[in-house]
């Protein structure tokens, strides 16, 4: 089944520890096919990040993907980075989990976290930020 005019979609997932964004864009990264964050699938605000709402957004970007005819994706992973958190939150594994088990092929899946080389200073103060 593996035709030779094969459409691709690239799905960016940002992923931090406060929420989850899955965006479906073409090759080039210009016309956006489908989005979804973990705000439109949970109610709590505590929820946004879960793996439980990743994996529904991933569902609902597959469901749209195969509505327009592209079954094969790349995947790219995005943590804050900069002189923030460099790890993806708990949300980017099981939205490539979902992704895959919606019946999409996936093609390669690439980190993308922006790395800081001599950054500016992070956020916080001399101390800290104190709780």
């Amino acid at each position: 089944m593996a035709q030779a005019d094969e459409r691709f979609a690239i799905v960016h997932i940002y992923s931090s520890y406060n929420n989850t964004l899955v965006t479906a864009t073409d090759l080039s990264g210009a016309e956006t096919f489908a989005k979804c964050s973990g705000g439109m699938v949970v109610k709590a605000d505590r929820d946004e990040s879960n793996p439980y709402a990743a994996m529904q957004c991933g569902f609902r970007v597959a469901s749209t993907l195969k509505d327009l005819g592209i079954y094969s994706v790349h995947i790219k992973v995005r943590a804050p980075g900069g002189n923030k958190s460099q790890t993806p939150g708990p949300g980017a594994q099981a939205c490539i989990r979902a992704l895959a088990r919606s019946g999409l092929k996936v093609g390669r899946i690439e980190e993308v976290t922006p790395k800081s080389h001599d950054h500016c200073r992070r956020k916080g103060g001399h101390r800290g930020r104190r709780v």
